[in-house]
């Protein structure tokens, strides 16, 4: 993937953005001294080099009802099974997160339960019946003190 060159004015839209996604582009083309039609054209330029990777709700998931939060370790029989082990696990709604790592497992994946029943059903009737997975390691995550996005704010110009 090709990167992209940002200046002072990009860096100064994304932080605006990335400290509140539903900022008018008015009030930042005030905040960085250019046009509203200028801000409108950089937020396209950089929405289609792929810096910015859309805008979206963030929902609590325990306010809904997902009280479980867990990591799971997947190990697969063959790594060739990783592509057609992705699908699978693209089809399991618990899952909001798929990552391939090193270390002892293929795949790391992020889920949402709405109790420790709920997590025991989703590991045996949905992911550990997916053809090459050979065996998992279950993290629950008891508390998630903070999250945040990538900090661009230590890039010089």
């Amino acid at each position: 993937m090709a990167k992209i060159v940002l200046d002072k004015i990009d860096k100064k839209i994304l932080m605006f953005l990335l400290n509140n996604a539903r900022m008018p582009f008015l009030e930042i083309a005030r905040e960085c001294g250019i046009s509203g039609a200028a801000i409108h054209q950089r937020v396209k330029k950089l929405d289609d080099a792929g810096v910015i990777l859309g805008s979206r709700l963030d929902v609590d998931p325990r306010i809904v009802g997902f009280d479980v939060c867990a990591f799971v370790g997947v190990r697969l029989s063959e790594p060739s099974l990783y592509t057609a082990t992705v699908e699978a696990l693209k089809q399991i709604h618990e899952v909001v997160e798929c990552h391939f790592i090193t270390g002892d497992y293929n795949i790391l994946i992020k889920l949402y339960c709405t109790d420790n029943n709920h997590l025991m059903r989703t590991m045996f009737d949905k992911l550990l019946v997916i053809p090459g997975i050979t065996s998992t390691e279950t993290f629950i995550s008891l508390e998630q003190p903070f999250t945040r996005q990538v900090d661009i704010s230590h890039i010089v110009f």
